[in-house]
């Protein structure tokens, strides 16, 4: 399978620089994750040639194998979708990085787990910025006390903030919602919680990553606009 990702990724590099510039930010501070749900093997190497170093996957299943085909030489792996409890042990295993910490429950499994096998995990809070019952993430105004709980997790390394708000087909809709998650992650600063690193803001896709880097995005999760109309297997 060609995806032309070597076209696509230069495209979306000049974009996300663009966009970092009008905001009078640096574009180097905008890390790239390539959502790669339902992209072959073959894909994601094509991939990893054109110079994309992060994939970002949502089903530890699917993650598995790609990982193991794949491997981990100078790329690093992200869970980006809802993580059940009891998945939390193969999560550890798999991911660099997972962006879907969203309860005090889960993220003392996930500390469990992490400190059985010895490693201190990067985790970033997923907040529900609009309040929407089909999709996981805390509340804003519970993200504070879950952030200060978690600082006692010995195996966990809060390193900021990730939401997913609601679609609409104008970017510029979703822009208060990213400015939101960016207050959200002021706020958090301020109280200086020890051990908290409110440094990451994991906010946008391919249809509004611009919007999201104008407003703070550190990382940007893109799928489509990489991979081409993703095949549905689920």
């Amino acid at each position: 399978m060609s995806y032309k990702i070597q076209d696509n990724l230069t495209l979306i590099k000049a974009r996300i620089r663009a966009a970092a510039l009008r905001a009078n930010r640096d574009p180097a501070r905008v890390r790239l994750i390539a959502a790669s749900k339902t992209v072959s093997c073959d894909g994601i190497r094509e991939a990893v040639v054109a110079g994309i170093t992060a994939f970002g996957e949502n089903y530890i299943q699917e993650a598995r194998s790609k990982i193991e085909s794949v491997g981990r030489t100078d790329i690093s792996w992200h869970l980006i979708g809802h993580l059940q409890t009891n998945k939390a042990k193969y999560a550890v295993r798999l991911f660099d990085m997972i962006h879907s910490i969203d309860s005090l429950n889960l993220a003392r499994e996930v500390d469990k787990r992490a400190g059985k096998e010895k490693k201190v995990l990067p985790v970033l809070i997923q907040v529900n910025i609009a309040g929407e019952a089909s999709k996981s993430g805390i509340c804003p105004a519970d993200a504070i006390s879950l952030v200060r709980e978690i600082a006692t997790l010995e195996n966990l390394s809060v390193r900021g903030l990730m939401t997913m708000p609601p679609y609409f087909n104008e970017p510029e809709k979703v822009r208060p919602y990213f400015r939101e998650l960016k207050n959200l992650q002021a706020i958090i600063r301020k109280e200086k919680i020890p051990a908290i690193r409110m440094e990451e803001l994991s906010m946008g896709m391919t249809g509004d990553f611009e919007a999201a880097v104008e407003e703070g995005a550190t990382m940007v999760r893109i799928g489509t606009a990489i991979f081409g109309v993703r095949m549905q297997v689920r």
